[in-house]
């Protein structure tokens, strides 16, 4: 069975220290706490960055930071970087991008979020892409709609997204993509008939449906996110000490599904990135 690689997104743009005191805010937090969950498992660390409020930005200062803090205490793990649009707007969305991280998330269209739009609009995507090409980063599709899927497969096809793109779906957050198993198995059957059976792929619950959609993902031959980011809690009653916490849980439940754990060499090899 393949192994199962582990991305802990460390803190995002909306979790605050009065949602959890475990949430990472300033960079040397989110490099102690991305250490831990190295260690415990996880080979990505999908990262955001926030300013001096502790408020979301695409500062590539604060982004060059951060992975000079990764590479000197997580060596080899891969570093992605979030091109999100609630750290910023417009192209400042990809300024990051000429620090050439590993890899870095591409969101291919637009959909609801619970209280706005988040909006991907066609020529902001095309150029994000462009930006990814240009500096070798590779592009994570994040999924929030099925949509999406098939505008990825249509940029690869173009020659957009020159590497076969890896594919996270996203599910869980209010107004769009629910954590329904039906529509997740459809989406896995989606991604490999237009990819290719042996395609990686990973996906993400929010809240409660963390752990929900990571079995999901490791009894399906996917790989698995977890993270502050996406869920603060361990369950109702119990907030997450660490992300290295959230990790720990996805390798028990691999442990109990018989599949191996991914090294960070293994996660390289599979996604195709070049040698730390």
């Amino acid at each position: 069975m393949e192994p199962c690689f582990i991305c802990v997104a460390i803190t995002g743009s909306l979790p605050t220290k009065a949602n959890n005191p475990a949430v990472p805010i300033s960079i040397a937090e989110q490099v102690e706490s991305t250490q831990e969950a190295f260690e415990a498992g996880a080979t990505i660390a999908h990262c955001h960055v926030r300013d001096d409020e502790g408020k979301p930005t695409s500062d590539p200062d604060r982004f060059a930071r951060l992975m000079e803090g990764l590479h000197q205490y997580c060596p080899g793990m891969i570093v992605q970087l979030s091109t999100g649009g609630r750290s910023g707007a417009g192209q400042a969305r990809g300024g990051m991008l000429p620090l050439r991280p590993d890899m870095a998330s591409l969101s291919v269209g637009s959909n609801n979020f619970p209280t706005r739009v988040y909006e991907n609009p066609p020529d902001l995507v095309d150029w994000l892409a462009a930006e990814m090409v240009t500096y070798g980063v590779t592009p994570e599709i994040e999924c929030f709609d099925l949509s999406h899927i098939f505008k990825a497969h249509e940029m690869w096809r173009k020659g957009q997204l020159t590497a076969r793109p890896y594919v996270q779906f996203v599910l869980g957050v209010k107004n769009a993509m629910p954590a329904d198993r039906v529509a997740f198995d459809f989406m896995v059957a989606t991604v490999k008939r237009l990819f290719g059976e042996d395609v990686p792929w990973c996906a993400a619950g929010i809240g409660p449906a963390q752990i929900v959609v990571n079995q999901w993902c490791i009894e399906s031959g996917g790989h698995a996110r977890t993270g502050l980011e996406d869920n603060v809690r361990l369950d109702r009653d119990t907030l997450a000490p660490s992300n290295a916490a959230l990790v720990r849980r996805v390798v028990d439940l691999c442990d109990r599904a018989g599949r191996p754990v991914a090294t960070w060499a293994q996660t390289r090899a599979r996604l195709g990135l070049r040698p730390a």
